[in-house]
């Protein structure tokens, strides 16, 4: 039986970087992955093939460039789903690529299989022939991610009623699509359909979409959606899913509404991939969600050997978060102080158009109590937007009245995920209004809106 120090079970984000803190830490490194090449769900079916699928649309679609030409201008005009594959596949091997590099370069050693825990220390690994190996770890960090949640009373079939691993596997493009869930998943592909001039319909039980995000941006967002077509069926629940004999698909909504459509996209929620681990055997257990609970600053399960990190925790399950928590996790293991994350992180939505923001909403600010201003900044205000054929977009500010600082940055629009960052190190270094107000942009660039809505919030703000 062959023993490591750590055994990362899992090759996404959080499983990659921890893999590869404990090799520069000198230790013994196995990563275990079900899949036929590591990855992870961010790999191959979630954040690099989503946000390429985004891309790819963006491009062939001329989207970008309609607010010149007209809604009609197209820079290919039959886009077929083996377009839009056809880049996928050349990013996905690209990734897989330097991941296979990073992990030779830093000997850390890779094994396929389905990991099981025969207890705390001892995993057996079946390879997809049934063969079997048991191979323990002094330590082992469990970053297995998600999968889609697949309720029983949605008649999947791969092909018309689909989850958000199976629509990558599309033969062509729908007239027509409807998308059960208005969660990040569910808003994107929405969004990214209406790209391509899908008819898109979104089904939501709640009467609010995207909560965590501050109000007025949803808002903003939303008008976008329904400005250019999207139907919005928000506080109605699908009771039942059906494939139609004459073709397409029906949603009956609660009230007796019902939605026809050529294919379905179920979307409301994922689960962690924890029910083939066995975890009785090690002492742990996962809630009805199969998330595992970790002591959130260390990534530490109950069993002290044992570390979970990623989307298998629980919210944010952002790329970007969990990477920092597989290396928080693998530098704890090894009794290696970690810095502490900071305060603030970008959260980045893909959707058509971007979100992204950082720091307190206004309803968070509202609720701690403080007293506060904001400034807002439309992209359509800017020479970049204008020399971009930008028609919509907006940045706000949400500035602290008695100190001054920067409070929370929340932007709508083209290339919001980018423009964040700027926001996210003016929080993170207890920056002011002023910074943007003093200081000198780039200009003509969208970032300038950064200075507008710093102006905006100033004029607002009594004398000091």
């Amino acid at each position: 039986m062959k023993h490591y120090d750590l055994v990362v079970i899992g090759s996404g984000p959080a499983g990659r970087r921890a893999a590869i803190q404990a090799a520069k830490l000198g230790r013994d490194v196995l990563v275990i992955e079900k899949g036929t090449r590591v990855g992870g769900v961010s790999v191959h079916t979630g954040t690099i093939p989503s946000k390429t699928l985004r891309e790819t649309v963006l491009n062939l679609s001329g989207w970008r460039e309609r607010g010149f030409y007209g809604r009609s201008y197209r820079v290919k005009t039959d886009i077929t789903a083996s377009d839009l594959l056809k880049r996928l596949h050349i990013t996905l091997n690209h990734e897989v690529e330097v991941l296979e590099h990073q992990f030779a370069r830093n000997r850390v050693q890779t094994k396929r299989g389905m990991a099981r825990f025969l207890d705390k220390n001892r995993i057996e690994v079946t390879s997809e022939e049934g063969e079997q190996e048991v191979i323990s770890g002094e330590k082992v960090i469990i970053t297995v991610g998600t999968k889609p949640f697949r309720p029983d009373y949605i008649p999947f079939d791969n092909d018309r009623i689909i989850d958000s691993d199976e629509v990558l596997e599309l033969k062509e493009l729908p007239r027509s699509i409807a998308v059960i869930g208005a969660g990040v998943i569910g808003i994107e592909y929405a969004t990214i359909f209406s790209a391509l001039d899908v008819a898109v319909t979104v089904v939501e039980p709640r009467d609010t979409v995207l909560d965590f995000i501050d109000r007025e941006l949803v808002a903003e967002f939303l008008h976008d959606l329904r400005d250019r077509g999207v139907v919005l069926r928000l506080g109605c629940a699908a009771e039942k899913v059906e494939r139609l004999d004459s073709g397409g698909c029906q949603i009956t909504l609660a009230g007796g509404r019902s939605v026809k459509t050529d294919v379905v996209l179920f979307a409301a929620g994922r689960m962690g991939a924890t029910d083939s681990l066995n975890l009785d055997a090690c002492g742990l257990e996962s809630d009805h969600r199969g998330r595992l609970t970790v002591d959130a600053e260390t990534f530490q399960t109950s069993v002290p050997n044992i570390y979970a990190a990623g989307d298998v925790i629980g919210f944010p399950s952002l790329a970007s978060t969990s990477m920092e928590q597989g290396r928080i996790a693998a530098c704890h293991a090894f009794e290696m102080e970690a810095p502490e994350p900071p305060e603030y992180f970008p959260y980045g939505i893909y959707a058509v158009p971007e979100i992204s923001t950082c720091g307190m909403s206004e309803e968070e600010v509202k609720e701690r109590g403080i007293a506060y201003e904001c400034g807002v900044a439309r992209f359509r205000e800017t020479s970049r937007g204008h020399i971009m054929g930008i028609n919509s977009g907006m940045l706000k500010m949400i500035v602290s009245l008695k100190t001054r600082r920067l409070l929370g940055v929340h932007i709508v629009g083209e290339g919001a995920t980018e423009l964040i960052h700027i926001g996210q190190a003016v929080l993170n270094l207890r920056g002011t209004v002023d910074y943007f107000v003093e200081n000198t942009f780039n200009y003509p660039t969208l970032a300038e809106a950064y200075k507008i809505a710093a102006l905006d919030a100033w004029n607002r703000m009594p004398a000091t």
